[in-house]
């Protein structure tokens, strides 16, 4: 009985001495592979680098598409027992580069669109109609003569508007001159100290142009199925704090089967003139509001769902 549970033991110890022996053997192997793929990704972002770094125009386009959609028959647990819901948002983020030797125009577009519902059908008053919840458009042009070659002398038109309802009502026009300072590849920094924000609106007790600096900061990349692109655009007035104003928007996307993949994106604004144009003209309108008594509170968005890259 001795010898048998000692041959066992002696068996198991063997078997378990070179079952580590051998997870350590692919353990070694595998940390081998990851070297030598993380070597080969490094000398192919390298190669896509001095490929971004040539002359002639470089295009691209991604966008995300989220939609979240239910249905609900006699689920007592909830307020509503019998209700629909649904929610669809659509992003998209779009370049058009050109770079010379002399000189560069950068082109660049972003789009949000989303609607929202709740349909109580137990309630024959409830709206049951799709209902616009984000719009969001902005165009970019940016062009520059190279100093140097991390600095030019630039002009800049940016506008940005909503394009489902209230067209142009606000609308803001960006026209403006300065420097760009492009420290790597895929970096844009525009720096205009003189710049004219044409604001477009019905209202002109609360909407105002001034003159002001722009600031712009813009980074697009693609590094193998990832997309990603954030920007900000600020503009500060000279003649009056209140009618200063920014956007900062940031686009993530990666790609997982014949381009379409995952997509995300979080936009983030502060403009007083529109917050005081809420607060006298929204659903609880207040005839006394002022820029020194309303909360300016951050407007901001997000939007995740699947992604498709062009």
């Amino acid at each position: 009985m001795k010898n048998t549970i000692l041959s066992t033991a002696l068996i198991l110890s063997g078997l378990f001495g070179f079952a580590q022996t051998q997870e350590e053997q692919l353990t070694t192997a595998l940390g081998i592979k990851k070297d030598s793929i993380a070597a080969i990704q490094a000398r192919a972002d390298a190669l896509q680098a001095e490929i971004d770094a040539l002359p002639g125009w470089k295009k691209g386009a991604f966008g995300t598409i989220g939609a979240n959609l239910s249905r609900f028959n006699n689920w007592y647990a909830q307020g509503s027992p019998n209700n629909s819901s649904g929610n669809i948002g659509i992003t998209m983020n779009a370049f058009a580069n050109l770079k010379k030797e002399k000189f560069f125009w950068r082109n660049s577009g972003n789009l949000n669109v989303a609607w929202v519902k709740f349909d109580d059908t137990d309630n024959p008053n409830d709206d049951d109609s799709f209902r616009q919840s984000a719009d969001v458009f902005q165009i970019t042009s940016l062009y520059g003569r190279n100093l140097s070659k991390k600095l030019a002398l630039s002009g800049l038109g940016e506008y940005r508007t909503t394009i489902l309802s209230n067209f142009n009502d606000p609308g803001y026009l960006d026209l403006g001159i300065g420097l760009t300072w492009t420290p790597i590849t895929d970096l844009v920094v525009v720096i205009h100290p003189l710049n004219y924000n044409f604001v477009f609106a019905e209202n002109d007790a609360v909407f105002n142009s001034s003159l002001g600096a722009k600031i712009v900061a813009d980074y697009t990349r693609k590094i193998g199925a990832v997309n990603f692109k954030t920007n900000l655009s600020m503009f500060q007035s000279y003649e009056d704090g209140n009618l200063s104003n920014y956007t900062w928007i940031n686009s993530f996307g990666y790609t997982l089967w014949n381009g379409i993949g995952l997509g995300f994106e979080f936009g983030l604004r502060n403009n007083a003139q529109e917050a005081l144009n809420f607060a006298l003209n929204g659903p609880t309108p207040n005839a006394n509001a002022t820029f020194d008594t309303i909360d300016n509170d951050p407007q901001t968005y997000v939007l995740f769902g699947l992604n498709y890259a062009f």
